[in-house]
């Protein structure tokens, strides 16, 4: 396993040079292309997404975490959508951030420029294999992904696709390599690649994410756990605040955005309460208080 990660990490050492040369045009042009490649391969992306999902079913995965891993037309769609929106944004890399000029003449200045290789760790979300994908390339790195064991069918998929066209559109196919393999003591060996990864981003869990930051010998970017807040203030309409927040809470209460915490106004709460747990009742949410 130790020589299998270390391999990987060669490889996207070795493609990052590469991606940090490439023009913005190069880059926009290989997410167009991935973005394209994921609507015409969209039934075999189902296909195997549909794999997870029976293994999910099997295994007992609740609801939420099913709802993460589901791949829909219109996710898959969305997925796209969300690479070709890199396209419009100004590229990064070379950025002139600041500059100043020191007493005695020198000039210092302040640029963008690639982080390297990436290792972006992360939990039962397909999605985050294009999200993440897209950024680095954007960006002009390297990304080495490890996705959660419950995703390992779709994000293999995925990966295949997106390797494809990044080959199509000339970039090199290891700027993008993913850990084939289930076990966790990958994730281990992973984090003590400083000598090929520059950077490790954990996105999940506040368990995944304090495993990385204490254990992995590369500088990691913490992410928040997610702890979504709605506020009804007591001059709010009662109607529309019991509205927004079961929104809030049951639109998609698997996702990091859903609300998991609720404010309320201590003059209004008598009254907006009441009214907020039967609506909650009725999609069949449980509300935890304090005394009051």
């Amino acid at each position: 396993m130790e020589q299998y990660i270390q391999s990987l990490g060669k490889r996207a050492k070795a493609a990052a040079p590469q991606m940090a040369a490439f023009s913005s045009a190069d880059k926009d042009q290989a997410l167009a292309k991935m973005a394209k490649a994921l609507r015409d391969n969209a039934e075999k992306i189902q296909r195997d997404n549909e794999k997870d999902m029976i293994a999910g079913r099997e295994k007992g995965l609740s609801k939420a975490l099913l709802d993460r891993l589901l791949l829909t037309e219109k996710r898959i769609e969305d997925m796209a959508a969300g690479l070709e929106s890199l396209i419009a944004l100004a590229d990064p890399v070379g950025e002139t951030i600041s500059m100043w000029r020191r007493p005695n003449g020198l000039e210092i200045g302040k640029r963008r420029v690639p982080l390297g290789v990436i290792a972006m760790i992360y939990e039962a979300r397909p999605n985050v294999t294009v999200d993440a994908t897209g950024l680095a390339i954007k960006t002009g790195n390297a990304i080495i992904l490890k996705g959660g064991s419950e995703a390992y069918q779709s994000n293999l998929c995925l990966v295949e696709i997106l390797r494809s066209a990044l080959l199509e559109a000339g970039l090199p196919e290891d700027a993008l390599l993913f850990v084939e393999s289930r076990e966790r003591e990958a994730v281990g060996y992973l984090l003590k690649m400083k000598d090929y990864v520059d950077v490790v981003i954990p996105r999940g869990g506040a368990g995944l994410i304090q495993f990385v930051v204490t254990n992995s010998a590369i500088p990691s970017i913490e992410t928040g756990v997610g702890n979504c807040h709605t506020y009804i203030d007591d001059s709010a309409d009662e109607a529309m605040g019991v509205e927004i927040a079961v929104n809030a809470k049951t639109h998609r209460p698997a996702v990091c955005n859903a609300m998991e915490t609720l404010l309320v106004h201590q003059d209004i709460a008598a009254s907006f309460l009441p009214k907020l747990a039967h609506a909650m009742e009725e999609k069949d949410v449980e509300l935890r208080g304090c005394p009051r």
